[in-house]
């Protein structure tokens, strides 16, 4: 059975197609060319000492507490109903509430998002850092607030403090959560059920913007978190952090990054520098530690020439991104970067629950006889 992206190899009249031609091409082009959006800066040196992949000591003992839902995740952004209406026309995100402080939007039944409306000075003072391209980047993620299991709050609290953290309650009636700071002083919520999670996707949450949509509907959805791109000043230690307060699992360590699976919400990729490596310094500066530059969707349907030309046809970028360089139409992670209002960088890409494997699978470093 043919796929989407090959059906069209051979024209009507029988001549190789550009597609085609790509396609044959595809096994030339493999390790030829060098991303200009790569995985870890390991991928191609696995197994010096810079990209040590031996375990270090866990920070602590594992909770035993799974992560079975986002709540929500918390943007500052210098025009949140901009930002909303984007998001909304592109990604078929659906309103909840909106005001002049801020925009809630549902994405499907499955997670919510927060876009909080801050000065654009407070971006400036801070160097516009950001993960846009191109232009001020006047949006950051704030914080990310998780649905944990079993929930008891007063043990919750204690299996905090037990682990040398200093959680900050944060309840609103039935809603019940902890504010706790990962090792880069990251805001990270842990809750119950009783928020943004629940009622999420009914008719009587829904609201409308008070800016107006920027282009026509694309009718995409967005069906999966395929990852959020997490910056931290100790990859091995963050990822001991979250593997063992919330459940998250590993799939592979590359040396300066570790794919884990949030459960079956979606994944995230730790990426910084080794604690193994030599030349690694405790408590060096941390720069851009503990911020997540982009955040990567997959979409429903997918086309691979369709979607970069329904970005293209609303003067967005569409920047191809497949992690290991392939060309896209061959490669085993598709996607695109594009960049919004606010100047973050959004990526978009095919991966759904079904194939969340398909970028770890693509990046794992294979041992040197394996190449």
């Amino acid at each position: 059975m043919q796929s989407a992206d090959s059906s069209n190899a051979v024209d009507r009249a029988g001549g190789l197609s550009r597609r085609g031609l790509l396609q044959l091409l595809g096994v030339a082009l493999v390790g030829a060319q060098v991303p200009a959006l790569a995985q870890g800066r390991c991928m191609r040196t696995f197994g010096i000492p810079a990209c040590n992949t031996s375990p270090i000591p866990e920070v602590f003992e594992a909770t035993g507490w799974k992560t079975v839902a986002l709540d929500h995740v918390t943007f500052q952004v210098a025009d949140c109903q901009a930002e909303a209406a984007f998001y909304a026309a592109l990604m078929g995100w659906t309103p909840r509430s909106s005001d002049s402080a801020q925009a809630v939007l549902d994405i499907g039944t499955w997670g919510t998002v927060i876009f909080k409306q801050v000065p654009s000075e407070s971006f400036e003072s801070a160097g516009g850092r950001g993960g846009g391209r191109g232009g001020p980047v006047h949006a950051r993620v704030e914080s990310c607030a998780y649905v944990i299991t079993p929930w008891n709050a007063a043990r919750v609290e204690a299996g905090l403090r037990q682990r040398g953290l200093t959680p900050v309650a944060d309840h609103r009636g039935a809603f019940e959560s902890f504010h706790v700071k990962d090792p880069d002083g990251f805001d990270l919520q842990l809750c119950n059920g009783e928020g943004l999670a629940k009622g999420r996707g009914s008719a009587a949450a829904k609201a409308a913007l008070s800016a107006p949509s920027p282009f026509a509907s694309t009718g995409w959805k967005t069906v999966w978190l395929d990852h959020f791109s997490f910056n931290v000043s100790n990859y091995k230690e963050s990822v001991s952090f979250y593997r063992n307060l919330l459940g998250w699992q590993g799939t592979y360590d590359e040396g300066s990054q570790n794919e884990l699976m949030i459960g079956e919400i979606g994944d995230i990729i730790v990426r910084g520098p080794n604690p193994l490596d030599p030349a690694f310094a405790k408590g060096a500066a941390r720069g851009g530690a503990g911020r997540i530059d982009h955040i990567s969707f997959g979409i429903q349907p997918w086309d691979t020439d369709g979607v970069k030309a329904e970005l293209e046809k609303r003067g967005l970028k569409a920047q191809v991104d497949t992690s290991t360089g392939d060309e896209i139409h061959v490669a085993a992670f598709k996607s695109y970067h594009t960049t919004t209002p606010n100047g973050y960088n959004l990526q978009i890409s095919y991966v759904t629950h079904d194939n969340r494997l398909a970028l770890p699978n693509a990046v794992k470093p294979k041992p040197s006889a394996d190449r």
